[in-house]
Order: structure tokens, then C-alpha cells, then sequence
């Protein structure tokens, strides 16, 4: 089975777009739990169940967590996704199945997912609660992380569309980053380890989306789950599914990082020895802030009757009305953008700015204006 096929064909389709909550994926889960492999872990701030699911029989442990933030919804997709593929019955799945022992929770923060927030109930932001675990939801994953000593971990989240690969011009449409495990960003034989299955899923994705990978960040924080988690002996590799191209409810991004879960476990099943893996691994491009939704070139704009020609941005915000995600579009900076890139760009050609207020546009506020006598844009975007 090619990856193209593989990646059309195991996908739940019950589950879609960016607003996953706990009523999305409990039946999903209720319908899989044929064996036990469904169990209540705790509760969080709000008493919601928080589920983990146990798939495999293998001496490899894998702990995986998604939607630690509540917003971050796409890992989780991907995630049961990976969980259809390895109860498919292939002789695929059948080989992971028997060699690895997956625990995962598919959704730390139920609390944050209702609400669509990166917090949850009590405002905290669980990725910075690893130290003090002062929430349930942080004492939960610790607690399975003591009992299951697991030999690596997977920890799932989202990324903002302003994140480009380097300096490509692409966008960073999947990040990675293996955690740093002290102040020096030092590479021991527990990172070593993260950074050679990141390689791996790197050298699978750049066949599908070439250039579209970036490296996150690795400034050190002990507060991070995941810098815990390698400064306490455990390979942990942090993914990051971002922007694909007109992709905002990230269908796209999530068949590209269920396919990097699906060759991590490969690769690691294949126990393939890779040389200079460190140098790979520092190839991939760092994420940069280089990336608004929308850009609009060579505006004219009347200042006090001074015509001036300049560019927008603007950025959509992700807003939550009647259980649906609104992307609002909203003016976020104003002059040469030199660097900057838009997933949309507009050449205005010199055609005036009119809003029927000022004529002039401001910071923060919503995007709706008009370019000429005939252009009518709505939302960021031109209606004709």
C-alpha cells in the first residue's frame, strides 16, 4: 500500500474540522473499546472523564497525548486516525500492533476543548504545569507517565499559521522539535534518540510536502512537559501540525502528521541505525514568524490629504459562536512587510482604501473594506 492510499483511506470520518470536544471523540472511542482498552484516568477541573486508550502487546511503550491545549485539535485527529490504521487487521498493523504498546489520551484538556481555549477551566496553560502540577489534568499525565515508564513520548499540539519553514516561503505545515533536557540545549543519547525518529518522519514527509517542514524552537524550559520528560531519561518528540495551503480546517495537515506517527513507528520497529542523524536533524529548517493570513500590496491610502502607497495584513482570529469555529479576519500590521509572506496575496495595483469611516485602517479592528469604486472585500476577503 502506497502513502497516498494509506493516508485516504484510514481516516475517521466522524471527525472533522477544528472544533473537537470530548462529545466528538467519546463515541469514537466507546465504539473501539472492545477489549477494556478504554479507561477513565481521572477527571478534570470541570469533572470531565479523561480518557486514555491502550492499543498493542508490545515491549515498546509509547505514551502519547493530544489537545493538552483545548484549541489544539488536530493532533487529535491524527491520532485516531493512527488508532483506525492499527485496528485495520493489515499485516502492517499486525507487526506494529505486536511490537509496540501504545497508551494514549486523546484529549488532556476536555475543559479547554469545550470552551476553545489553550488553558483549561482554571485558566492555566497545562504545557507550562509540569513542575508544580498544580491541576488534575497535569497530575493525571504524570502520573501515568511514572506508572507506565514508557521509552518514548509523543506530545501533540498546533501551531499558528504565522509559522513558515526557515526562510523557504513555505509554510511550516508540520513542526518537530526534540526537547532540550538541560540549559546547554545538549544532545545526550535520550535526545539523540527523539532526533533520530524525527529524521525519519522528515525524510518521509519532504516526499509529499518538500519544504513545508520546520524544527521548533528548543529553548529550554523545565516547566514544558516535554523538556521534563527528556531531562528524566525519556526520548519525548514534540509535534506541531500547522498551516497547509487554504487548508483552515486542517484536513490536510492531519493526514500529514497521522503519516509522521505511522513511519515514526516504523522506523522504530525497523531499528534502522542512522549516522550524522544530529546534523539531518539540524537541516530542517527552524520555525520563523514569517507568515499572515492575508496581504494586501500597494494600497493607496489618503493620510490628511497625503496619498501614500503602502501594505496590510491581516490575520484571522479563530472565534467560537454556536459550537463553530469563525476564522474573523483582522488588520495586524501596516507598512513594507519586507520578509513577510501572506498564505494570500492580493496586488491592489494603486487602487484606493475606503472603509465609509476614517478611509484609513487601524490596528485590530475588523476587515472590511474597499479597494476602488469596484471591490468590495468582506471578511479579508474581495467579494468580486
Amino acid at each position: 500500500m502506497n502513502i497516498e492510499q494509506i493516508i485516504e483511506e484510514y481516516k475517521v470520518e466522524s471527525l472533522s474540522g477544528r472544533y473537537v470536544t470530548l462529545d466528538t471523540i467519546e463515541p469514537i472511542l466507546m465504539q473501539w473499546n472492545t477489549n477494556q482498552q478504554l479507561k477513565i484516568e481521572g477527571y478534570s477541573v470541570l469533572e470531565k472523564p479523561i480518557y486514555s486508550f491502550t492499543i498493542g502487546t508490545g515491549k515498546t511503550k509509547i505514551l502519547l497525548w493530544s489537545q493538552m491545549h483545548g484549541n489544539e485539535s488536530t493532533t487529535t485527529k491524527a491520532l485516531l486516525d493512527l488508532l483506525l490504521f492499527l485496528n485495520g487487521g493489515t499485516e502492517d498493523a499486525q507487526k506494529l500492533m505486536g511490537h509496540f504498546t501504545l497508551l494514549c489520551f486523546p484529549m488532556l484538556n476536555p475543559d479547554g476543548a469545550k470552551a476553545y481555549t489553550r488553558e483549561n477551566a482554571n485558566g492555566i496553560d497545562l504545557n507550562r504545569d509540569a513542575q508544580n502540577r498544580s491541576q488534575p489534568e497535569s497530575q493525571i499525565l504524570r502520573k501515568a507517565f511514572d506508572s507506565f515508564q514508557p521509552d518514548y513520548c509523543y506530545n501533540l499540539h498546533d501551531q499558528r499559521t504565522i509559522y513558515g519553514a526557515g526562510s523557504t516561503g513555505k509554510p511550516a505545515t508540520v513542526s518537530f522539535l526534540a526537547p532540550s533536557y538541560n540549559e546547554e540545549c545538549a544532545y545526550n543519547a535520550t535526545r539523540t534518540k527523539a532526533v533520530d525518529v524525527i529524521v525519519a518522519m522528515n525524510s518521509t514527509l519532504q516526499k509529499l510536502i518538500p519544504n513545508q517542514v520546520g524544527r521548533f524552537d528548543d529553548a529550554f524550559n523545565l516547566n514544558c512537559v516535554g523538556d521534563t520528560f527528556q531531562s528524566l531519561g525519556v526520548p519525548t518528540i514534540l509535534f506541531e501540525a500547522g498551516h497547509f495551503p487554504g487548508d483552515y480546517q486542517r484536513e490536510q495537515t492531519r493526514k500529514f502528521v497521522f503519516l509522521a506517527l505511522l513511519s515514526g513507528l516504523r522506523h522504530i520497529y525497523e531499528n534502522v541505525i542512522v549516522n550524522n542523524e544530529i546534523e539531518d536533524y539540524l537541516r530542517i529548517p527552524q520555525n520563523k514568524v514569517v507568515f499572515y493570513d492575508i496581504v494586501y500590496k500597494n494600497v493607496k491610502i489618503n493620510y490628511d490629504g497625503i496619498v501614500k502607497s503602502t501594505n496590510f495584513a491581516i490575520q484571522f482570529k479563530e472565534e467560537l459562536f454556536d459550537n463553530q469555529i469563525s476564522f474573523t479576519a483582522y488588520f495586524s500590521e501596516i507598512g513594507n512587510l519586507e520578509s513577510y509572506f501572506g498564505h494570500v496575496e492580493y496586488d491592489a495595483k494603486d487602487a484606493e482604501y475606503s472603509d465609509g469611516k476614517d478611509d484609513i485602517p487601524k490596528l485590530n479592528t475588523k476587515a472590511d473594506f474597499c479597494l476602488g469604486k469596484n471591490t468590495k472585500i468582506v471578511n479579508g476577503m474581495p467579494l468580486n
